[in-house]
């Protein structure tokens, strides 16, 4: 019998090696023995966010929202994005004053995104060309 260099108890090793691996990637595959209809993925296409053109804080010296918006310029393609941050067990809170805040938006002729977030338990609002169009994302114009 000749014996080749390389051939042992190493090469036997590597192989089981490369055998562990494939079945413990083939047992942690979640797709592995499901057919394709077992489950739906839905995608969900995050909002644009655009660099803010203005900033609103909220605060003692601040005037209404309100006052703010009629302050600032108006366009079609701006969208008004009210923040408001939380600390623990504040949360109804900070959904009060964002609640507060989006109908004085309201009421100033503004659509408004609404964020309520943990955080520092501040409210803010921007204003920034986020409005999603739909007609200038597939290049149709009105009248065609």
């Amino acid at each position: 019998m000749i014996v080749r260099a390389g051939t042992g108890w190493q090469t036997m090793l590597a192989d089981l090696c490369l055998i562990l691996f494939i079945v413990t990637a083939s047992a942690l595959n979640p797709e592995n023995g499901r057919k394709q209809d077992d489950h739906k993925v839905t995608a969900v296409e995050a909002s644009p966010q655009a660099e803010p053109l203005s900033v609103y804080r909220t605060g003692r010296d601040a005037p209404p929202l309100g006052q703010w918006l009629a302050a600032q310029g108006s366009d079609p393609r701006q969208l008004l994005t009210i923040v408001s941050t939380y600390r623990p067990g504040r949360q109804a809170e900070a959904m009060a004053t964002a609640e507060n805040l989006a109908r004085q938006a309201d009421a100033a002729g503004r659509t408004a995104r609404i964020v309520v977030e943990p955080g520092s338990g501040d409210a803010s609002a921007t204003l920034a060309f986020d409005q999603p169009d739909k007609t200038l994302a597939y290049g149709l114009h009105e009248g065609r």
